[in-house]
């Protein structure tokens, strides 16, 4: 059975969170150049989210995937493809780390591009931020043992933000 979706109030220790695994990942990619980001709802000052940070490392091409991908399962991530969206390779964490995704995205790219569209525009967007929290609690009680089914709820608001976003100057 699939864990519940949980919905959790905005917490500042997820960007302690993000920090901690952010050097680990560092360490583990052996001075690559890459950046990490911290994306996702965790990432959002105020918003609501399940307590699973989102982390994008972000290539400069990619000619660096393979190799990255063999220094992340080496330290203990497995891979699992694009799980379906061109532009992203997914992982699964190690069982001892805190709760969290980590996806390889090439610099610009469309996910990439998706990932800090979406965050830095509700950073900057407290209302829209309130209102997306709002959105999730309520989908996270409807949904609460169908995580495909609360992400496909959520989904007309996240590329309506999106759609805003590209608009916003």
């Amino acid at each position: 059975m699939a864990e519940p979706v949980i919905i959790l109030d905005y917490d500042p220790g997820w960007v302690i969170t993000f920090q901690n695994l952010r050097g680990q990942i560092e360490e583990s990619l052996e001075g690559l150049p890459v950046t990490i980001e911290h994306v996702g709802s965790t990432s959002i000052p105020g918003a609501a989210a399940k307590p699973i940070i989102d982390i994008d490392v972000v290539l400069p091409s990619t000619d660096t995937i393979p190799g990255v991908i063999q220094l992340l399962e080496r330290a203990g991530y497995r891979h699992l493809g694009n799980l379906g969206i061109t532009g992203r390779e997914a992982f699964e964490s190690p069982a001892l780390l805190p709760a969290h995704h980590l996806y390889l995205v090439v610099q610009g790219n469309s996910e990439h591009i998706r990932h800090l569209r979406f965050r830095d525009y509700l950073r900057s967007h407290p209302k829209e931020t309130e209102r997306y929290s709002a959105l999730k609690k309520s989908l996270a009680k409807r949904f609460t043992n169908d995580r495909e089914a609360y992400t496909d709820a959520k989904s007309d608001f996240v590329e309506a933000i999106l759609r805003e976003a590209s608009e916003t100057p």
